[in-house]
């Protein structure tokens, strides 16, 4: 097979998820060596089997990315086994409920929300209640989303960029988001954590340089995934009103596949067709990002 990451050791994180791991799939038949890395090993073993089914190779390694121990001794493993690290996919990330205001503007709750015994605000909540501002939001999942869209790419971008720099090159793709540009409501953490994705590309993509490794990022705009089909869509398969409203932001008219990412991942990744591209991060978004919606 002749493609640009044949026979390439590839880690992908996340790879569990809805886009990560059609990713995953396509650079297993393009015939890279593809290790799985996740929370969960049930998803992966799902990937896996599909990439099994395709004639590729893959292998499962379960893990948390911000634990920098474990991510050591997956690279040190799979170093061994296969060989460095030639591409990197940090897809890991997500968001967390707890960290979500249902209240979208400040009003006079707020004002009493340190007396409202049911949500106080430190604690961790055990029932969230449908009236939930801002400011009695739980700060402890506030903070761990921080740290799964940060330190979760920052952690991997350490280890396997310096198994990359020894080995002479390589090529790390990062996940940004629509929240990049601007919040969208309701999701704090997560747009700040994303906007430093972008930042934190740029720097890593100026500063491995001279190691000949390229750190670009892709922000996928509305995709359908487990975790969006439930605010994007109703049961029944029509649109919810916040999937109407992002409808109205973007001029293709549909909202993104897992597939709608490869050309742009393949891209980016294969030197050869992006020798002299780093510290971009590239919009895959039907348009959204291009129209005001007026």
């Amino acid at each position: 097979m002749n493609s640009y990451c044949n026979d390439k050791v590839v880690v992908v994180t996340g790879a569990g998820g809805t886009l990560c791991s059609a990713i995953a799939i396509d650079l297993a038949k393009k015939g890279a060596k593809v290790v799985l890395v996740g929370r969960t090993r049930e998803k992966l073993e799902k990937v896996s089997a599909a990439i099994a089914a395709a004639k590729g190779v893959c292998r499962i390694e379960p893990g948390d990315v911000t634990d920098e121990a474990a991510v050591a001794d997956i690279a040190v493993r799979v170093e061994a086994e296969w060989g460095p690290c030639r591409f990197l996919i940090n897809g890991a990330g997500g968001n967390n409920v707890k960290a979500m205001p249902t209240r979208l503007r400040f009003c006079e709750k707020d004002l009493c929300v340190k007396n409202n015994p049911v949500n106080p605000v430190n604690p961790v909540q055990k029932e969230l209640p449908a009236d939930r501002g801002f400011f009695d939001i739980d700060m402890e999942a506030f903070k761990s989303v921080l740290e799964i869209n940060t330190l979760g790419t920052v952690i991997p971008s350490r280890i396997f960029g310096l198994q990359m720099a020894k080995a002479g090159g390589g090529a790390i793709l990062n996940f940004a988001s629509m929240n990049t540009y601007r919040p969208l409501t309701r999701v704090a953490p997560y747009a700040m954590s994303k906007a430093a994705i972008a930042n934190w590309t740029m720097f890593f993509a100026q500063y491995m340089a001279p190691a000949k490794v390229r750190v670009n990022a892709v922000a996928p705009g509305f995709m359908v995934n487990e975790r969006s089909r439930a605010y994007l869509m109703t049961p029944d398969g029509g649109l919810s009103a916040r999937g109407e409203q992002v409808m109205h932001h973007t001029p293709m008219g549909r909202f993104g596949e897992a597939e709608d990412l490869l050309g742009c991942v393949n891209w980016l990744l294969d030197d050869s067709a992006s020798a002299f591209v780093t510290g971009i991060t590239v919009p895959v978004d039907g348009g959204f990002l291009s129209s005001a919606g007026v």
